[in-house]
């Protein structure tokens, strides 16, 4: 840029930082009146055929919609929780019909896929719309376009419209039981240890198991305690079983596991004072606390606001066992018996033990597997001596002799309720 004189210089400069702002502020204008809820039709009611799939696939087949969800936080939107080609899906607009006038609204939405994709073409996605004034819908449709019949298009029911107390304290999370699961015992055992830590729902995202798992989900649901939220994932996606993309022909990883996840936050917003997000396998098991409620209770007088408390992940390898707790009854039904798996791997050098968490839901936004992606106040990372994450599975080191693994009893602190209420289902489902 040539100028003549420093004065000339500095009007210049001005004069392209005021245009520069101009355009940019009349730009954010525009996308934000973009978002606004427009009048497209006006009618007598609202029809349309209400949609009660957990997984409903829009034409052509790029969007998955799970549920919508009322989010008044910052502001009143319906926030859709659903999957979506990260590349292929730029434009979606929600429709809303308001009674009793019959007044339909339609609102750009903002796509927001999440950042943990891991590389796969599909991934979690949040599909959010203003809400029109004075509407409070209570039913919302998809679509791609601003053309088109609200009549033709499959109606969502929006959830959470209601504020209503706390039903529980504490609900378990699990997502995406898949691969014909079958392990019976370890599943009844962590069941069990939630209970006597102070769950009372356990949720649980069903693509498939065995027989004998569906009678013990069956006895779960018929006690109250599970909800099962069935996951037909397969049925519109490719799918796979890890969790990271190895550039073969597969949309999705791990069966959706995130995408399961941030539906089980929303789902209990407005119903559990906690969500627990751990695998089957899993049980976040404190040390200083006899439950989770103490536990909580004392770890948010010490960081009051912080509604996300992350716990390290420990392996207690299935190949190593002990003598002790070795109940005869219990050797003819698949799966671990976690009371003979009390040797935890030492932590490994230079990796950092992957955690799980405790939340406070209506403080989070976006949640991944392993920490928050978006959320309301800090997050906590629990110290160990407080509580850590029994993972009992196979070994990631193997090699190890079992001199090197730690001892660690703790679990057996519970074991005369566990084996108790063990037995209780066992002889109502099993034996």
């Amino acid at each position: 840029m040539l100028c003549v004189g420093k004065k000339s210089c500095f009007a210049a400069v001005v004069c392209i930082i005021t245009l520069t702002s101009v355009v940019t502020l009349s730009y954010l204008r525009l996308q934000r009146l973009s978002h606004l809820p427009k009048i497209v039709q006006e009618g007598s009611r609202c029809r349309g055929k209400i949609t009660r799939d957990t997984i409903a696939p829009l034409k052509g087949n790029r969007t998955f919609v799970i549920a919508p969800y009322f989010d008044d936080r910052e502001s009143k939107v319906t926030r859709v929780i659903g999957i979506v080609h990260h590349q292929d899906v730029r434009q979606l607009y929600c429709w809303f019909c308001c009674q009793p006038d019959g007044k339909t609204f339609v609102v750009k939405a903002k796509i927001d896929v999440h950042s943990d994709r891991f590389g796969f073409p599909y991934g979690a996605a949040d599909i959010v719309c203003l809400e029109p004034e004075n509407c409070n819908p209570t039913h919302v449709a998809i679509h791609e376009s601003t053309d088109g019949n609200i009549d033709q298009l499959p109606q969502f029911e929006i959830k959470n419209r209601k504020a209503e107390p706390f039903s529980v304290n504490f609900t378990v999370c699990i997502s995406t039981m898949f691969g014909n699961y079958d392990n019976v015992l370890q599943f009844i055992q962590s069941v069990e240890m939630y209970k006597i830590l102070g769950a009372q729902k356990v949720v649980i995202y069903k693509n498939n198991c065995s027989h004998l798992m569906e009678k013990v989900l069956k006895f779960y649901v018929e006690e109250g305690t599970a909800e099962i939220i069935p996951w037909p994932i397969d049925s519109h996606l490719k799918v796979s079983s890890k969790w990271r993309f190895f550039k073969d022909a597969i949309d999705i990883g791990y069966y959706g596991q995130i995408t399961a996840l941030n539906d089980c936050v929303y789902r209990n917003m407005k119903r559990s004072k906690f969500v627990v997000l751990n695998d089957a396998d899993e049980i976040i098991l404190p040390f200083k606390h006899p439950d989770w409620n103490t536990m909580m209770n004392n770890l948010q007088e010490q960081h009051p606001g912080s509604g996300v408390f992350l716990f390290e992940n420990h392996i207690f390898p299935k190949n190593v066992f002990t003598d002790m707790f070795n109940i005869s009854s219990w050797n003819a039904v698949p799966g671990a018996n976690i009371l003979q798996h009390v040797h935890r791997e030492p932590d490994r050098k230079d990796v950092i033990n992957p955690r799980k968490m405790i939340i406070d839901p209506r403080k989070v936004i976006q949640t991944s597997v392993h920490s928050v992606l978006h959320a309301y106040g800090d997050s906590v990372y629990v110290p160990m001596d407080v509580a850590l994450v029994y993972h009992c599975r196979v070994p990631l080191q193997g090699n190890l002799p079992r001199e090197s693994l730690i001892r660690d009893t703790t679990l057996w602190r519970y074991n005369s309720s566990l084996i108790m209420n063990v037995n209780k289902v066992l002889y109502q489902t099993v034996l």
